[in-house]
């Protein structure tokens, strides 16, 4: 479970922004999570529970995530698909001249006091 090591990397973000903002309390933070990022949503947040609530500034802090759907680039014929649904092969021309356009990010969007 790689995810209780990305809860510490956010908590580290989050309050280095929030001590340069002279934040005192953070009340929730919101996360893009794409759908083929490996990072599982619920794991991410049951992690965090565990460690946002030692550190004060954190306590009761909610996790927010967004999940952010996973589309891929065909370069043959230029068009996107639904990467889960169908993986490397593009549907339409049946190409393998593919990359995956979005759907990897675990990003911090916002973070609200």
């Amino acid at each position: 479970m790689h995810e209780l090591g990305i809860v510490f990397y956010i908590i580290k973000d989050v309050k280095k922004a929030a001590e340069e903002h002279g934040v005192s309390h953070v009340s929730a933070v919101v996360m893009d999570i794409g759908e083929v990022s490996t990072v599982v949503p619920h794991y991410l947040q049951d992690c965090w529970r565990w460690a946002a609530d030692k550190e004060e500034m954190l306590t009761g802090c909610e996790l927010r995530v967004n999940t952010i759907p996973a589309v891929t680039r065909c370069d043959d014929c230029h068009r996107e698909y639904e990467t889960v649904r169908y993986g490397k092969t593009c549907p339409y021309c049946q190409g393998g001249n593919t990359w995956l356009l979005r759907g990897n990010e675990v990003e911090i969007k916002e973070i609200i006091v």
